[in-house]
């Protein structure tokens, strides 16, 4: 078995697609479920067939939805975490908290939100 992507539910398509697209995802296809839904499929520069993430808007859906107390986060990884947030800045994308190691030999990480509220963490890879 291998991991196919992960899913969550979201608000507005638009501002979901540009903000996964701000962090280097890209749309791969929509899929309407009936009245019901629209599934959209994002995956990165690289990826084979299968999107890594698969956003769902329900139809009609106005109350939030619970991210609830399980969920964590995404790790997405970067090469200049710096660079990465100045762009994202330019696009009123800002990091949770000033970037930061746990360790004296980890990657440089921080975290942002996405529109709806889901964290997603950017690592900095060395070398």
């Amino acid at each position: 078995m291998s991991l196919i992507h992960t899913c969550y539910r979201i608000f507005e398509i638009e501002r979901s697609v540009a903000f996964y697209e701000a962090l280097g995802f890209r749309e791969m296809s929509r899929f309407p479920i009936g009245d019901e839904a629209i599934n959209v499929y994002m995956g990165q520069a690289g990826d084979g067939p299968e999107p890594r993430l698969e956003l769902t808007y329900n139809i009609g859906r106005t109350e939030e939805y619970e991210i609830g107390n399980g969920y964590g986060h995404i790790a997405v990884s970067v090469t200049d975490l710096e660079a990465t947030l100045a762009t994202l800045a330019e696009q009123g994308i800002e990091p949770e908290r000033p970037p930061y190691t746990v360790g004296d030999d980890s990657s440089l990480l921080c975290f942002v939100r996405d529109p709806d509220g889901y964290r997603v963490e950017l690592i900095e890879r060395r070398g």
